[in-house]
C-alpha cells in the first residue's frame, strides 16, 4: 500500500509539473490562417488556434466576423512552452511576422476584424507589451504604431475548417499568394526562431 501511494504521489507531482510547462498568449495581426501558420512555426510553441477575440458577440461565426460588426478580432491562441520559449520572444515574433503601421490592415485584408492586437491576460504581459512598443518606436522599427493592447476577456475557437487551414490547404489561391509569401518572409527574417523540420 504505502507502495502504491509513493507511486500516486509521484506520478501527480510529475503530472503537475508536465501541466506548468503549458501557457498561452493571444496575438491577432491579420488573416489567421498567416498568423497561426508563422506561430506554429515557431520553437517552443506547441499549438496554434484560430479564433476569435476583441468583440461584444457571444459564439461569433466567421460570417459574422467578415462584416466587421462584432468587434472581434481574427486571433491566434498560442499555446506555448515558457521554459523553451519566453512571452517577449512571442512578442517579437509578432511584430517581425506583420505590418503593426497600417490600422485595421494587413495586406489585402481591411477592417477592423484584421488589426494588429495583444490581448493581455495579466499587467506583466501588457508591461512587457508595453515597453516592447516603446523600444519599436525608440529605434524607428515603424512609422508608427497601431496596435491595441487589450484586456483579454473571451477566445471563441474558429470553425474546424479554420484550424491549420495553411497546412490542409497550400493550393487555395489566397494561401498561395498570401499565407505562404508571409510565412516564408518571416522564416528568412528570424531563422534563429523556427523550429527544425
Amino acid at each position: 500500500m504505502l507502495r502504491f501511494l509513493t507511486g500516486l504521489f509521484f506520478f501527480c507531482s510529475f503530472s503537475s509539473k508536465a501541466q506548468t510547462t503549458k501557457e498561452s498568449a493571444y496575438f491577432a495581426s491579420g488573416c489567421f490562417w498567416c498568423v497561426e501558420a508563422i506561430f506554429e512555426a515557431v520553437k517552443g510553441v506547441y499549438y496554434a488556434e484560430s479564433g476569435y477575440s476583441g468583440g461584444t458577440v457571444k459564439n461569433p461565426t466567421y460570417e459574422q466576423i467578415c462584416i466587421g460588426k462584432t468587434g472581434h478580432a481574427e486571433t491566434v491562441k498560442v499555446v506555448y512552452n515558457p521554459k523553451e520559449i519566453s512571452y517577449e520572444t512571442l512578442l517579437r515574433v509578432f511584430f517581425n511576422s506583420h505590418d503593426p503601421s497600417t490600422l485595421n490592415k494587413q495586406g489585402p485584408d481591411e477592417g477592423t476584424q484584421y488589426r494588429s492586437s495583444i490581448f493581455y491576460q495579466t499587467e506583466e504581459e501588457k508591461n512587457k507589451a508595453q515597453e516592447y512598443i516603446k523600444q519599436l518606436i525608440t529605434q524607428k522599427k515603424f512609422s508608427k504604431v497601431t496596435t491595441t493592447l487589450e484586456p483579454f476577456i473571451k477566445f471563441y475557437k474558429a470553425e474546424e475548417y479554420h484550424q491549420d487551414f495553411e497546412k490542409r490547404n497550400p493550393d487555395h489561391p489566397y494561401v498561395k499568394a498570401i499565407s505562404i509569401p508571409r510565412l516564408m518572409k518571416f522564416k528568412k527574417s528570424s531563422p534563429s526562431y523556427i523550429k527544425k523540420e
